[in-house]
């Protein structure tokens, strides 16, 4: 829908407030749950364009243009950007749009202030159902939080406050009056949709600015001048019984995420999801705002909440991994099982998918007897649409994943010119072919929601070791290590880390079922049963692989050589290769 549609779109009214006029813009049904859109500085409705098309199918969805800005009642009073006073603009618009239900509010940047500054009135717990705050902190709140901080100078709590700081710079120009005009330099359109392009990461083009921008940006700084000073030397105590979530973005320009690390303290019920994103998500992320508001929407009036709410609910006691989906691949046995376990002990709900579904099932019914949750589903990783469609199943299912594990591989040995074509293209179809497929299918989904995430590719100790007899299997597993370091380069801003887990000699059912090139049946199964015997005897289980895997996500690793072979082998191969080659030219081991 352009700017165009929803103009036209919109019916309009005009809502008095004190002495001023303040536009009013309504889309949807009038009957249904009324949710108001609040925006900060310089914007004004038109900061919600791409939000708005996204909630009107369930909800009576109003926008307004606060004082000084848009279509309102103009100023160049400082005193006329009080926080009362815009806080009492949002009850006399909540109560015009709204007089018989309380409403649910979705704000950013100084609208979240000011927002912040209604909920905290005594009347609010009867108009405001909930609140999702997006940039834009209670300025009371932060002040304190500021001053905890310095009330115990330790390096941390001297950090965070100057970061927030230096982060806040801009405002001195902000307050000052002269200036203050500095920002004509940068008040200008196409200039500013590419600053906030670069700042968030979103094409200028989503970047959707009022006709009166440039007014705006200049008067709208009277906002700075009214209220940080008083705020941040006289902060007062502020509590509020409104239901809040946090959606705080980890690269904001303007407010740390730490300055929200106290919430808890003055929000009776609170919840905070942290965003890889910068500061203007209702440019850079609409779905993710639309989705997360309706979401606190369904749990205030439902009671029920889902997973990814539950997971961000402060102050609620829960294992390390509770309220999250983890998928894996090859989850009939050995790692894959292991893994699965591990996890569903931590408390997170395990999606299996196995080329054999009875092996699945098994593991599925394993993590049920020890009180965890899992699902089986039959999958050939090497098949890409069937990949893609096992991706639709388990998100109508189960939702999008937290962690994606890609696990199924198999083995293979035998000379390079005994290894036939086709062999040669299994192993790299299944190996290799199976993570790009599982990271093509559900990774595409964790980028798309937005909350970032974690990705789990299996290779191999093979990786980084050069020998004689697995061309196949170890080319397969290199281009596994080096895909995942392109992806991890591609996903960084996305907030998903990807790690690379390199077991060495472990003993799983891959060593029993590996297929040999170049040799008999007979002697095919001598070879099995001999390696499998000698893996054994290392004594090292995939339940060991599943512990590195469950700690590399926890502690955010990006590449883990597990069992002491594989990490002497991978620091050997950094720093001496020629001595990695000139053993591999003279030792075989198959």
């Amino acid at each position: 829908m352009t700017t165009t549609d929803l103009d036209s779109a919109a019916t309009r009214r005009i809502v008095r407030s004190g002495e001023f006029d303040i536009a009013v813009f309504e889309y949807g049904d009038p009957s249904a749950e009324t949710i108001v859109l609040v925006h900060g500085w310089p914007d004004t409705h038109h900061l919600w364009n791409a939000v708005v098309p996204l909630l009107t199918d369930r909800f009576h969805v109003v926008t307004y243009d606060t004082r000084g800005h848009g279509e309102s009642t103009r100023t160049r009073r400082a005193q006329d950007f009080r926080l009362d006073a815009l806080a009492g603009d949002f009850f006399a618009v909540a109560d015009a749009v709204s007089p018989d239900r309380p409403v649910h509010v979705l704000a950013h940047d100084w609208g979240s202030v000011q927002v912040w500054e209604a909920v905290c009135e005594p009347q609010a717990a009867a108009r405001v159902a909930s609140f999702t705050s997006v940039s834009g902190p209670n300025l009371d709140h932060l002040a304190k939080w500021v001053r905890a901080r310095l009330s115990r100078p330790t390096p941390r709590n001297l950090w965070q406050p100057l970061t927030q700081a230096l982060s806040s710079g801009y405002t001195v120009f902000s307050m000052t009056p002269g200036l203050d005009q500095i920002f004509r330099v940068v008040a200008h359109e196409k200039r500013w949709q590419r600053i906030v392009s670069i700042m968030n990461d979103t094409a200028p083009s989503n970047i959707v600015l009022g006709p009166t921008f440039r007014r705006d940006a200049i008067e709208g700084l009277l906002i700075y001048r009214a209220n940080i000073l008083p705020r941040m030397l006289a902060p007062r105590e502020r509590r509020t019984e409104v239901p809040v979530q946090l959606i705080v973005a980890g690269r904001d320009v303007a407010v740390r995420p730490a300055g929200y690390d106290d919430g808890r303290k003055w929000v009776s019920r609170l919840w905070r999801r942290d965003v890889p994103a910068g500061h203007w998500m209702p440019f850079s992320h609409p779905e993710l705002l639309a989705t997360a508001t309706t979401e606190l929407i369904d749990a205030v009036t439902s009671g029920v909440a889902p997973r990814g709410l539950r997971r961000a609910e402060i102050g609620r006691s829960r294992k390390p991994f509770e309220d999250q989906l983890v998928v894996i691949t090859g989850g009939g046995s050995g790692i894959g099982r292991e893994t699965g376990l591990a996890f569903a002990r931590l408390g997170a709900e395990i999606v299996l998918s196995d080329i054999n579904l009875g092996a699945a099932k098994e593991t599925r019914e394993l993590i049920a007897a020890e009180g965890g949750v899992a699902h089986a589903y039959q999958l050939d990783v090497s098949d890409e649409e069937a990949v893609h469609l096992h991706a639709v199943e388990v998100l109508a299912a189960h939702g999008v994943p937290d962690i994606l594990i890609n696990n199924a591989g198999i083995g293979q040995a035998g000379g390079f010119f005994d290894t036939p074509s086709a062999e040669f293209d299994r192993v790299m179809r299944i190996n290799l072919g199976g993570v790009v497929n599982g990271c093509r299918a559900f990774g595409s989904l964790m980028a798309e929601r937005g909350l970032g995430g974690h990705i789990v590719n299996l290779s191999s100790m093979a990786a980084y070791s050069p020998q004689q007899g697995f061309s196949a299997y170890s080319t397969s597993k290199s281009a596994v290590f080096m895909f995942s370091d392109c992806l991890r380069a591609e996903l960084a801003g996305r907030g998903i880390s990807v790690h690379t887990i390199c077991p060495g000699i472990v003993h799983t059912n891959i060593v029993a079922t590996t297929r040999f090139s170049g040799v008999s049946a007979e002697e095919e199964q001598r070879k099995q049963e001999r390696y499998d015997k000698l893996y054994q005897a290392r004594r090292y289980g995939p339940e060991k692989v599943a512990a590195q895997i469950v700690r590399a996500v926890e502690r955010d690793r990006s590449i883990v050589p597990v069992t002491p072979e594989a990490r002497l082998q991978y620091q050997l191969n950094k720093f001496a290769p020629a001595v990695v080659r000139f053993f591999a030219a003279r030792v075989k081991l198959t």
